[in-house]
């Protein structure tokens, strides 16, 4: 019976440690990244997050996945520069909207507190 090694995931998340577990024990990812989540959330974020990182640091990167597997290769983009563009503007013109309905709402909350007083 052949052992499997403990490997990173290229496919991976956040460094590929969770999805690395879950192939190692044939289990889907989605469980052990709550489960690794929730751990870090219980020791305090921090020590979590250091055994997590020191994880990241000396578990090995997958040897068996061809690089054109990994999140980083070339693609061609899904929208054109003008398309970008104009959703930027739609997106910009959307938030300073509601920045001044909050800040009139602000001004709103003001005037009615100094009237009571």
């Amino acid at each position: 019976m052949a052992t499997k090694r403990l490997y990173r995931s290229p496919r991976g998340k956040i460094f590929g440690v969770c999805t690395g577990l879950a192939e190692w024990r044939d289990l889907p990812a989605d469980p052990v990244r709550l489960i690794v989540f929730l751990v870090v959330l219980a020791t305090g974020i921090f020590p979590g997050a250091l055994i997590y990182l020191a994880a990241a640091l000396l578990i090995p990167m997958n040897p068996g996945y061809e690089s054109s597997s990994t999140i980083y290769r070339d693609e061609e983009p899904t929208q054109s520069d003008d398309e970008l563009k104009a959703e930027y503007e739609r997106l910009k013109k959307k938030v300073e909207k509601m920045e001044s309905e909050m800040f009139n709402k602000e001004r709103d909350w003001d005037d009615r507190f100094r009237e009571g007083q």
